[in-house]
């Protein structure tokens, strides 16, 4: 009889663990657990539309004030893909240009297109996560 009954809980103890091993794969704990996450970019098709109205935009400018929007070396290697916008960045964010905006396809939500030191920036506004990148200068 006792053996029996040993045998019983060990049964229920290893189907109990079982079923726990494989709840634990659903709750993203594992590889893959961000599928369902989106990854927002710039398009080929958007990178075409920067490039063509930076043709357009700063060709008659002196060297001097085309430099100005360029970002101190020691920042611009803080500004990165996927990565959240540092606090002394934060304070060279400036509107995505209205016509370059217009052209471009709308952000995701809670997203904007913003520039900072010569790059157009697609970014979180809640988060100041940086999602994509386009040197523009």
């Amino acid at each position: 009889m006792k053996l029996k009954t040993w045998v019983c809980a060990i049964a229920i103890v290893l189907i109990a663990l079982s079923s726990f091993v494989t709840f634990a794969d659903e709750h993203g704990r594992g590889r893959g657990h961000d599928k369902d996450r989106h990854e927002y970019r710039y398009s080929q098709r958007d990178r075409d539309e920067m490039k063509r109205w930076r043709q357009g935009y700063r060709g008659d400018l002196p060297p001097g004030l085309a430099k100005r929007d360029r970002l101190p070396p020691g920042l611009e290697r803080q500004l990165r893909m996927r990565g959240t916008l540092p606090p002394g960045l934060r304070g060279y964010v400036r509107p995505c240009p209205l016509d370059l905006a217009r052209q471009l396809p709308p952000p995701p939500p809670d997203c904007e297109n913003v520039v900072i030191g010569g790059r157009i920036v697609l970014m979180n506004r809640r988060t100041f996560m940086v999602l994509d990148i386009f040197k523009v200068f």
